[in-house]
């Protein structure tokens, strides 16, 4: 019988082959509204992914790795310390409604404080974020945080289907952006997500 092939080193904070670490990419940022990631399962795994550079980057993040989530824990994830959760998504269509549950209140930034804020986002393709957000009903009840007039994204590892469709880590930043009125702030994990995407065309090179 053949010998089996030796396991390739991980990286125990990116958890990412050692070859292929990210972790010269980290840079600390002190995020005022709290970021939950809700990761779709096939993410998880995904070398193009920036979400895990997102949450080693975000001082006050956390990441859960599922399709649908148990309804329980997830109210009880999204209510903790009696935060408002706020969920990063665009606006539905009228067509997309028709399969909701429940149609998402307006979100006022006036009525929040920062703070006190807990910044929802889903880390998937777009057809699957939708079927995520048709799955977990809770998550249609949140106040929705859709972005605007974005810049052209720097994801050039990744087909995009409009200009405008940005990766989970560059949607993130933006919003935060925008919530916390600060764009110089969120500069660094730019920059750092633009060094991730050369490592990742570097790879493909080889």
């Amino acid at each position: 019988m053949p010998e089996p092939k030796p396991q390739r080193k991980t990286c125990p904070r990116c958890f990412r082959p050692a070859s292929a670490c990210i972790c010269n990419w980290i840079c600390s940022i002190a995020n005022t509204p709290e970021v939950l990631v809700l990761q779709h399962p096939l993410e998880v795994n995904n070398a193009k992914g920036s979400a895990r550079l997102l949450d080693l980057c975000l001082q006050d993040s956390r990441m859960l790795e599922a399709e649908q989530f148990d309804e329980q824990l997830l109210t009880g994830l999204l209510q903790a310390n009696g935060k408002q959760a706020v969920l990063l998504y665009p606006a539905t269509t009228q067509n997309e409604a028709v399969d909701l549950q429940h149609e998402a209140p307006e979100f006022v930034l006036q009525d929040y404080a920062l703070a006190n804020l807990r910044l929802v986002i889903i880390d998937a393709t777009w057809r699957k974020s939708r079927k995520m957000l048709y799955l977990n009903p809770v998550l249609q009840q949140l106040p929705r945080l859709s972005l605007q007039n974005m810049p052209a994204s720097h994801y050039r590892i990744r087909k995009a289907h409009a200009p405008d469709q940005l990766s989970t880590l560059e949607a993130t930043c933006y919003a935060l952006m925008q919530l916390e009125q600060d764009e110089e702030k969120y500069q660094p994990l730019l920059q750092a997500f633009d060094g991730f995407v050369g490592q990742q065309m570097g790879f493909r090179l080889k």
